[in-house]
């Protein structure tokens, strides 16, 4: 197809159904065939049926390698192929059964020549296009008898003059037309898959042959090149025809023509090997050098390869036309120059607009090729006054160049020089379409690229909001985590840990893996962190808090599944309280003899299943054991019994370490290094201090106001025991404004009053009343409102929680600094 054709005159899938007696000029019967993931035939066009001699009911569902004649006989050694892609008889080649194999990544085609029962041998033209996305259909085959290529008198002339070109854009007229048609003959396909099918195939190159002044009908990479036995045939009549002294034949052979043939061929083949390396990786930075080295020095013996700013900052997709203003990227320079040569003058990494009197500034605003036979000195000048400081012009005057855009969605994201020595060729022409070419499948290349890094960063970026920045010193304990990321492409996944501080001097440690990778794995990752968070502060048992979390996934309504472990570590009880959601279980490295034991827990249902119920368990620990909560994706390998992850776990988990950043890390290496980790993974390690009983001093007092003195009398006492006389006068006024509060609003004779000397000095008065004070403004003429306002002013930090039949308010204050 080329732009400027009309649409009703060139082939498409739609014609797959034509017949060839029916064939109009320009146009080929297509047979067209899709192909799934799994290798079967998910669709058989009429056009397949006659061509291969099978029907539908025999194909679809069935493998694509045993319907395809993709392997056969070797041809004659007296007729060898043209092509090696024609070099089976009763075959359609190598290249087709690797892309049936799953193992190319471009399009391939072929030609060759099969027996179809009930008909003779026919010449079949056959080409396929790797189909990427979210669809079922992993490639698409299409295949022509090229007979119908053929003159009213039988000769194969149309065929010979075929001409190659290529359709380097997706915005020609016909597209639109082609996406409505594919449906026609694909009756299970929606008009949305369609279109994107019909997408893929034209932005990854459709391969078309000219066969007529204006009509272009993809074909496939062997351009009709004639036979040998044909081209012998012309030969020997047109030496007939000068033996006898008559005209020649119209069809004598053209030493010129073969050459250009050749060349063409030459040219086809290295856009096909190019394609081949380029690609590799979704690495921006790794893409631009398979690039630049693919054309150094088989096309060109310079490629300077220039990004904008948006692209290689892996940005959004760059926004207006460019302009004088535009920054643009130098991101690889490869050449065949004396090392060193290009470093000092175009230095990799140097951002630089283009003035509009440059080829470069024509090639990106236009979106065309710039050819350039032999660069002047006048244009030479021209160009290295924009290089302050450094004279290019010895590097470029008297070459030729080649300036290409990389373009994806008609959008310039950049664009390659190539430079050729003065000793070589100039560019032409025809180098301008294969430069062309090139410049449009590396632009999409690029652009996947650019696409991966920024999904990749937008991603990471959500999740690295949502991971919390843990605090390495809670209420005693000490805590130390690690978190990394997949291996595989979507990395991103849903794993996380987090830490709560609770009343009582306890804290809530989580940790939780919503199952699957990429931004909505994230995102119910971090709904899911901040219910954990939000019902943790209200105190909620553990058992009760994962059997909330159950009930608050079904009504997100996210078909999403999620593991979770939930422990809170009393250190002044020096017990843990823990109840599992489907996760694997901790381990626990008991301090006293260094002995490492996986927790038997019940292991209870993933988040997300709903009507389950969690049952919590109480483990006694002492100062120095070390609890270790990770995701799986530490202790899974493909292939291996989780078993032997669990045991190595607890191997390295009691080993001796320096620090709880060391004893993370030789986790890590013993796991981490064996080969074969696809998830992300989270590790949460605490060492479980406790608190002295010394640090700890708790009264019983009675509702009766008096009490306020005593506690007063109490605190001072003790502070002083402590040696914080510094903290007495406000410790005094704030227990002062709390037990007031408890003995005035309590319903029972309960009230309670606890000290503890930890990382701070914390506070809690305890009554049997569930209402929670409120932060109120009290105006002068108030009698009461303010003690929570003082509170406010004085405390380091407060808070208040529900308990079982009442509430606990409490308050910290910073230790005075040890001299």
């Amino acid at each position: 197809m080329n732009r400027g054709t009309d649409t009703g005159a060139t082939t498409g899938p739609g014609a797959g159904d034509e017949t060839p007696e029916h064939a109009a000029a320009g146009r080929v019967p297509l047979a067209v065939v899709l192909v799934d993931r799994a290798g079967l035939v998910s669709h058989w066009s009429s056009g397949a049926r006659r061509l291969f001699g099978t029907t539908k009911d025999d194909a679809v569902g069935h493998p694509a390698l045993d319907l395809l004649p993709v392997s056969g006989a070797l041809p004659d050694e007296d007729d060898p192929p043209p092509h090696a892609a024609y070099g089976a008889y009763d075959a359609l080649g190598h290249d087709l059964e690797t892309s049936l194999d799953g193992q190319l990544s471009y399009p391939a085609a072929g030609r060759a020549r099969l027996t179809v029962p009930g008909r003779e041998r026919i010449d079949v033209l056959w080409w396929a296009y790797p189909l990427v996305g979210p669809g079922r259909e992993r490639l698409l085959v299409l295949a022509a008898d090229a007979g119908t290529l053929r003159r009213d008198d039988g000769a194969d002339v149309a065929v010979e003059r075929i001409a190659p070109g290529f359709a380097l854009h997706t915005d020609f007229p016909g597209a639109e037309e082609l996406a409505r048609r594919l449906p026609e003959i694909l009756p299970s396909m929606s008009v949305g898959e369609g279109a994107r099918i019909v997408a893929q195939v034209l932005e990854l190159g459709y391969p078309v042959l000219e066969f007529s002044q204006n009509d272009r009908v993809p074909v496939t990479p062997d351009w009709g090149v004639p036979r040998r036995a044909e081209r012998q045939a012309r030969r020997e009549r047109a030496a007939r025809a000068v033996a006898e002294g008559l005209p020649v034949p119209q069809d004598a052979p053209d030493e010129g023509e073969d050459l250009e043939h050749a060349a063409v061929r030459e040219r086809l083949e290295f856009l096909n090997e190019v394609s081949g390396r380029i690609g590799t990786s979704l690495d921006l930075s790794r893409t631009i050098v398979e690039v630049s080295r693919a054309v150094v020095p088989r096309f060109t013996d310079v490629a300077g390869t220039y990004l904008r700013e948006q692209v290689v900052a892996g940005e959004g997709f760059p926004d207006g036309v460019p302009d004088t203003t535009t920054m643009w990227h130098r991101v690889a320079v490869e050449h065949t120059d004396e090392p060193g040569r290009w470093d000092d003058v175009v230095p990799v990494g140097e951002a630089m607009p283009f003035p509009a009197h440059t080829p470069f500034f024509q090639c990106m605003t236009t979106g065309e090729p710039v050819l350039v036979p032999r660069i002047s000195e006048q244009m030479g000048h021209a160009i290295a006054a924009q290089f302050e400081k450094r004279d290019i012009r010895p590097l470029i005057t008297g070459r030729s160049m080649l300036v290409v855009p990389l373009k994806a969605r008609n959008v310039v994201l950049g664009f390659m020089i190539l430079l050729r020595h003065p000793e070589r060729e100039v560019f032409d022409d025809m180098d301008r379409v294969t430069g062309a070419e090139l410049a449009a499948r590396a632009g999409l290349v690029l652009d996947n690229a650019r696409m991966y890094t920024y999904q990749e960063n937008v991603a990471e970026t959500l999740q690295d909001s949502m991971l919390p920045q843990i605090e390495a010193h809670m209420a005693g304990c000490d805590i130390a985590t690690r978190y990394l990321p997949g291996t595989l492409l979507g990395r991103v996944g849903g794993d996380w840990f987090d830490s709560v501080k609770l009343p009582g001097a306890r804290t809530a440690l989580v940790v939780g893996d919503v199952m699957g990778h990429g931004l909505n794995s994230a995102a119910m990752m971090g709904q899911l962190r901040t219910a954990v968070q939000t019902m943790a502060a209200l105190d909620l048992p553990p058992a009760q808090l994962l059997r909330n979390l159950d009930d608050l996934a079904q009504r997100l309504g996210e078909h999403y599944l999620a593991t979770c472990l939930y422990a809170v570590y009393d250190p002044i009880a020096g017990e843990l309280h823990l109840a599992n959601a489907g996760h694997i279980p901790p381990v626990l490295v008991r301090a006293v003899d260094g002995r490492s034991e996986l927790l038997d827990l019940p292991t209870g249902a993933p988040i997300g299943v709903g009507g389950v119920a969690f049952e919590a368990v109480r483990v006694r620990v002492e100062p120095g054991d070390r609890l270790v909560m990770c995701t799986d994706g530490l202790v899974e390998m493909r292939g291996e019994d989780i078993g032997v992850g669990l045991a190595t776990l607890c191997e390295s988990a009691a080993h001796p370490a320096a620090s709880m950043d060391d004893a993370c890390d030789t986790i890590i290496r013993a796991l981490n290094t064996r080969g074969g980790r696809k998830d992300d993974v989270a590790l949460l390690m605490a060492r479980l201090n406790g608190i002295e009983p010394e640090d700890v001093a708790e009264w019983r007092l009675a509702r009766d106001p008096i009490e306020v003195a005593r506690a007063r009398a109490a605190v001072r006492e003790q502070l002083c025991v402590w040696g914080l006389d510094t903290l007495t006068d406000t410790t005094e006024l704030l227990v002062g404004e709390l037990v007031t509060n408890a003995v005035r609003h309590a319903r029972g004779s309960r009230v309670e009053l606890r000290l503890v000397r930890g990382d701070t000095l914390l506070c809690e008065v305890y009554d049997d009343d569930p209402t929670l004070p409120n932060l109120l403004s009290a105006a002068p003429t108030d009698e009461s409102g303010r003690g929570l306002r003082v509170l406010t002013t004085l405390a380091r930090e407060w808070g208040t929680s529900r308990t079982g039949v009442g509430k606990t308010v409490w308050f910290e204050l910073t230790l005075p600094r040890r001299r």
